[in-house]
């Protein structure tokens, strides 16, 4: 099957650049030059990835990844942001409002296809590894389901966007083990890709921000000086 890319960029020749070396790449493109546009547009049909520029007229494209984010139909659509703000507080931005991945202007666009291939990956399991269990989480590989189930209750799913998906799957896969920040690049997002260290620490975030509301972000431990795990008896009250 063709994955479909959703272009949002108000730049003509930019928007072009990408469209022609993602067409090249064998992938089907759309564009759209303002974020009302784009979201007319997955109303009747979401994209596979949706690469989104920061500065856009009308609505931000960060403030529309928050929004994105924040509806059950779209909390999973990989977003790559694409912008011209390069200093480290603007990245941890664009991470910070929904973001997987992040490319500043001027890009290669080889380096651009290869990140959106990097993200189209995270959204198939890491491996066979059938049904986990950590405490009370289940994942389910075969569903891409995540449920909290606790004693005389129903099962609670749990919505996650795709790199929190493969981190947790990553995690429960492992349990107990010390992972480094180095270790989860090169298992979530693949040693090919350039992702900065610090981008690892935003998505742990998110992935205990969407597991807080069924008590379960105490599971995902922080290790001083060492990295992330996840545990069967947090310490955590």
């Amino acid at each position: 099957m063709t994955h479909r890319i959703l272009v949002v960029e108000d730049e003509p020749s930019i928007a072009e650049l990408i469209s022609v070396n993602l067409t090249h790449a064998g992938y089907e493109v759309e564009k759209a030059m303002q974020t009302e546009v784009a979201a007319s547009l997955m109303k009747e049909r979401l994209p596979s990835l949706l690469i989104l520029d920061w500065m856009l007229p009308g609505k931000s494209g960060v403030q529309f990844a928050k929004e994105l984010r924040a509806k059950e139909r779209t909390r999973g659509l990989p977003i790559l942001m694409l912008t011209a703000k390069s200093e480290e507080g603007d990245k941890v931005s664009g991470l910070d409002a929904g973001a997987d991945d992040y490319v500043t202007k001027p890009f290669s666009p080889k380096e651009l296809v290869a990140r959106v291939k990097a993200l189209l990956r995270r959204q198939t399991p890491i491996e066979d590894t059938g049904p986990l269990t950590v405490g009370p989480l289940k994942l389910d590989p075969s569903s891409h389901r995540v449920f909290a189930i606790c004693p005389n209750l129903e099962p609670q799913p749990i919505s996650l966007g795709p790199t929190e998906y493969r981190i947790l799957q990553f995690f429960m896969a492992n349990p107990e083990r010390v992972h480094s920040r180095a270790n989860l690049l090169d298992n979530v997002w693949g040693n090919e890709v350039y992702i900065e260290e610090r981008t690892v620490d935003v998505h742990i975030k998110r992935l205990r921000a969407a597991l807080v509301s069924v008590d379960c972000d105490r599971y995902i431990e922080t290790v001083r000086g060492s990295g992330y795990r996840i545990t069967k008896t947090p310490t955590q009250t």
